[in-house]
């Protein structure tokens, strides 16, 4: 296997690992599916691009997708344990994205919508780009 990309599926990590790979892939997945089919509560992608666009994310509706489509893919990606190294970049990416748009004027807490889930979720994914998939994934399969 060619050096990068045993670098990029190779883990050490441990089941806790897994499980926080799960958890943070199973939240970022929901959130994605209420911007694109308007799962959850979600407004969907027409919704989403209103909102991306009173942020000032332009053009909105492309910003829904991306926004939405990292959250789903890259979530699913986590839950599975197939290539999380790329897709936690993404998610840290967009959770930062995410703190400094909507949250960081707000404070640290949820209560007045604050950075503080954001961050959460930020760390979490941080965790895997550094660890890698845990145990039980598909990258440690693949890797051997």
């Amino acid at each position: 296997m060619s050096s990068l990309i045993n670098k990029v599926l190779f883990t050490r990590a441990g089941y806790g690992l897994t499980v926080l790979r799960i958890v943070v892939g199973i939240i970022f997945a929901a959130h994605g599916s209420q911007k694109l089919f308007g799962m959850f509560g979600g407004y969907g992608i027409a919704g989403t691009a209103q909102y991306m666009e009173s942020l000032g994310l332009a053009p909105g509706h492309l910003m829904a997708i991306l926004a939405g489509g990292t959250e789903f893919f890259a979530g699913l990606a986590l839950i599975i344990g197939l290539l999380v190294r790329p897709a936690a970049l993404g998610l840290i990416f967009l959770s930062l994205v995410a703190i400094f748009t909507v949250h960081i004027s707000n404070g640290l807490f949820m209560a007045n919508n604050g950075y503080e889930f954001a961050l959460a979720l930020l760390g979490g994914s941080i965790a895997v780009l550094i660890e890698g998939a845990g145990k039980l994934s598909a990258d440690r399969a693949i890797a051997g």
